[in-house]
């Protein structure tokens, strides 16, 4: 937004253009609103992993309020640092949440628990190491890049750094699309051997391909933006930003409120038991412990 502000006419202001304030009023409201949905959700549902998804939510919104902090503070370094960090490292816990749910979804729905030899309770494990590794590299860039009077070099150096670092969060989410690829195709082969995918379960791997599809936009965005530097067009017209960046992540967080995976995943059952429940119950799938707790009840498996 161009024109004349306190965040452009203050001395020594980080900020380079007018901040539209009511935009930013309205993005801490709909962060806040699924948020919150996600709070009650997992409540619900009781599905501790949904912590996951919450940190993301809660940290888009926290990025807007520091932003809007940052806007009526114009000198602060603090603050604006807050909100550049926030705002682009939060996805990560989106992506971070996809790969729980895909575990888990491997779980309930493969026969075997399998997807190229990666059992179900270490796929998700796997996935968000890597997502951790993304992480780590993208705010020591991110956060690097906000330090206070650094040349336009050391800027751009922090900025490469935050690439590297999406740029790795992107080629995990291609190796991940592999595996959700295949995980498609066993539930379809299951289905014509006549062990039958519930049609819930689609859904939501199409909510998983959807929400990857918007965090690939936001990547792809992210990395045209500082391609150049952070002082460049793109970063100077937050229309980019909102469109190309906070729009996509509200849609994922949304979709995945509209299709929580606690409701298609329902119940103790659909929990991935602990290493040392498996080892002590000596099952390695779904159905070998539903054949264990039917036992134990006297009822035959049908």
């Amino acid at each position: 937004m161009t024109g004349t502000c306190a965040a452009v006419t203050t001395p020594d202001s980080i900020w380079s253009f007018c901040p539209n304030l009511g935009a930013d009023y309205l993005f801490i409201v709909l962060f806040a609103l699924t948020t919150i949905a996600h709070i009650a959700q997992a409540i619900i549902s009781r599905k501790g992993y949904s912590w996951v998804i919450i940190t993301s939510g809660l940290a888009q919104f926290l990025a807007y309020v520091f932003r809007l902090l940052s806007v009526k503070n114009p000198t602060s370094n603090g603050l604006y640092a807050a909100w550049f960090v926030l705002i682009l490292v939060a996805p990560l816990f989106t992506n971070a949440f996809i790969y729980m749910v895909m575990g888990r979804m491997v779980w309930n729905y493969v026969k075997n628990a399998k997807i190229y030899g990666i059992t179900a309770w270490r796929f998700g494990l796997y996935f968000v190491i890597l997502d951790v590794v993304a992480l780590l590299v993208q705010i020591l860039g991110a956060a690097s890049a906000t330090g206070a009077n650094q040349s336009q070099s050391e800027v751009l150096r922090a900025l490469h750094i935050y690439m590297i670092g999406v740029g790795i969060q992107q080629f995990f989410i291609c190796v991940f699309l592999v595996y959700a690829i295949k995980f498609h195709a066993t539930i379809l082969q299951q289905s014509r051997q006549g062990l039958v995918t519930p049609q819930s379960a689609y859904r939501l791997l199409y909510v998983i391909y959807t929400v990857i599809l918007l965090i690939t936009v936001r990547i792809i965005f992210r990395l045209v933006e500082y391609a150049s530097g952070l002082h460049t067009s793109i970063p100077n017209h937050e229309a980019y930003q909102y469109c190309l960046d906070s729009v996509p992540m509200l849609f994922a967080l949304v979709i995945l409120n509209v299709f929580h995976p606690g409701r298609v995943m329902a119940g103790p059952a659909s929990d991935i038991p602990s290493r040392k429940t498996r080892k002590n119950e000596a099952f390695r799938t779904k159905g070998q412990l539903a054949e264990s707790r039917a036992n134990e009840d006297g009822v035959p498996m049908v």
